[in-house]
């Protein structure tokens, strides 16, 4: 590795073959980030590093990152993207091994990778996660159970890592992007009528956004394609938000809720 390779920002993105991730992909390599994507094929935008891994195997999400770090020395953003749903119907109905599949994909996935490299943006002084939730995961869901519950899980994960984290250079977001035309969206029955989708350049707006440290106020918290403005998330990154916004709080019935607090 020459020393100009090792002042270049490196990113690792899941889930980088088609739909979201290949988005994000380009819209990093347009920044100027090096990226490396992972995907079970192994293919991804042209200008990407492609590494083969499935982010549920503990021993290939290790592999695939000590390869990235032996190629580019640093791992600076990771991108989260990788996920699964399931088919909508009631939980008593759910398939088990499907419903569990996407648990497994959405929760243990993040996880691993996390846990991968973290530990070396910690060496490194810093880095940032962002995890590709959904607005699902602050609600209920009558026939998308392990989806929903998956998301909020995931919320849980990006608040441990960055209350953990925040002391030493580490911040993690959630990123909803609300709803992009892709093969997940056009197989789901809720979107089937939908003519209206979130346009991907709003994503990537917000992962430029959340990779440059222009929304470092929200580590730990949730932003939403499509809903939310740019620059009024930028004022609000500045001034600070309080105790529990854009996070997954208990809501209680008032004052004299015992559970406050």
């Amino acid at each position: 590795m020459d020393a100009d390779a090792a002042t270049d920002r490196t990113a690792l993105v899941t889930g980088a073959s088609r739909g979201i991730g290949a988005h994000v992909v380009d819209a990093l390599l347009g920044a100027g980030w090096t990226v490396v994507g992972l995907s079970r094929s192994g293919t991804v935008a042209p200008g990407a590093e492609g590494l083969a891994c499935d982010v549920t195997d503990a021993r290939a999400v290790e592999a695939a990152v000590a390869q990235v770090l032996d190629r580019h020395g640093r791992i600076d953003l990771l991108v989260n993207n990788a996920g699964l749903i399931e088919t909508e119907q009631p939980l008593w109905d759910a398939d088990v091994d499907e419903w569990w599949q996407v648990m497994v994909t959405n929760v243990k996935g993040p996880f691993l990778l996390m846990r991968a490299v973290v530990p070396h943006m910690l060496a490194a002084g810093g880095g940032r996660v962002i995890n590709l939730n959904s607005g699902s995961g602050t609600r209920e869901s009558d026939v998308l159970t392990a989806y929903h519950a998956s998301k909020s899980a995931l919320a849980r994960l990006t608040g441990g890592v960055a209350m953990a984290g925040a002391e030493h250079g580490v911040l993690a977001f959630d990123l909803a992007p609300g709803v992009i035309e892709s093969d997940m969206t056009h197989s789901m029955q809720m979107h089937r009528d939908r003519t209206e989708w979130t346009d991907p350049d709003d994503v990537t707006a917000l992962v430029l956004a959340l990779a440059g440290g222009e929304l470092d106020g929200f580590s730990g918290r949730f932003v939403r394609a499509g809903t939310d403005d740019l620059d009024v998330l930028r004022e609000r990154s500045r001034a600070g938000l309080g105790e529990g916004e854009r996070m997954l709080r208990l809501r209680p019935w008032g004052q004299d809720d015992p559970l406050r607090g």
